[in-house]
């Protein structure tokens, strides 16, 4: 690999963990409110605010950068995915009482301190739930950090994402979604054309036909066929819509965090997407300087990337 593919990749990964802090930080506060109500409240959100749902102070961020954290410390500490630690860590961040866990994610860590191994907990909890409430998109919002330590190893890549997304979230389309945005990202990071249609043609033998209808033909979509529930189907649409059209990774995300409904987690999925495009030179300064993370986030995503 050259030097200048090497400076490329480090920075196409720093765009892609500090776009999923800077989508999570600015959705954070507006969190479940509708477009109308964040237009009445905020006109359009461009800036960090603090409070807000929650009730955070300006640049904190949620459980969609702090499980992406506990999942790329596990890789630049373990050289390797390792899903015991990984699930171990998810453990300990819900032992310190985060102010945001999702549903999902918190009946199956719930499992894990019962002692449920990592690859029981998540099936377990997905067996006790019905449609409509089994296939959130709580995996998918921390899964990137894997297509950093991935990015040249796509059928490792592929296999890492589906267990990592099994310990809290085992449905197919959650998997599956993991794997499409992960492959999505590498294909960023090496700047390749058609980086979504390349992903979905590596799986479309066996990933879900709702993912698959879902995903394919994003240039045909608009605003208006966009939804912003918690839904893993939906957020991937909405997120790789955004992340994959925008100017700018600041634009991806202020268009996205702005259709209101789950903010956050749209945030910070879109700002990895565009993250991975534009790098974090694309990301607002004063943006960046709120978020007490930074140092670590840039840091990893340049380990990662040199490989585990």
């Amino acid at each position: 690999m050259t030097d200048e593919l090497n400076d490329s990749l480090r920075n196409r990964a720093q765009g892609v963990l500090l776009g999923l802090a800077c989508g999570d930080t600015l959705g954070r506060p507006v969190e479940f409110k509708s477009s109308t109500q964040i237009a009445a409240e905020h006109g359009t959100v461009t800036k960090m605010l603090g409070n807000g749902t929650h009730r955070q102070p300006a640049g904190t961020i949620t459980d969609d950068t702090e499980m992406a954290l506990c999942i790329a410390r596990s890789l630049d500490e373990s050289g390797e995915f390792d899903p015991t630690d990984i699930a171990d860590r998810f453990l300990g961040w819900y032992q310190s009482g985060p102010f945001d866990i999702g549903l999902m994610t918190a009946d199956a860590v719930g499992q894990l301190d019962t002692g449920v191994p990592w690859d029981e907990a998540g099936h377990t909890v997905w067996e006790q739930r019905s449609e409509g409430q089994n296939a959130g998109n709580g995996s998918v919002m921390r899964c990137c950090p894997h297509a950093l330590a991935y990015h040249d190893d796509p059928d490792t890549l592929i296999s890492v994402s589906q267990d990592s997304s099994a310990i809290t979230h085992y449905d197919p389309r959650c998997q599956y979604g993991c794997v499409i945005l992960n492959l999505t990202i590498a294909n960023l990071l090496h700047d390749r054309e058609q980086p979504l249609e390349s992903a979905l043609e590596r799986v479309e033998s066996e990933a879900p036909d709702e993912l698959l209808t879902a995903l394919t033909g994003l240039s045909d979509v608009s605003d208006a066929d966009l939804e912003t529930n918690g839904y893993v189907v939906t957020t991937l649409q909405t997120s790789l819509y955004h992340g994959l059209t925008a100017d700018s990774t600041r634009a991806a995300i202020i268009d996205a965090v702005n259709l209101g409904g789950d903010t956050d987690t749209i945030g910070a999925v879109t700002g990895t997407i565009a993250g991975a495009r534009h790098g974090p030179e694309s990301l607002p300064t004063e943006w960046l300087d709120v978020i007490d993370e930074r140092t670590e986030l840039e840091t990893l995503a340049e380990r990662l990337a040199e490989g585990v």
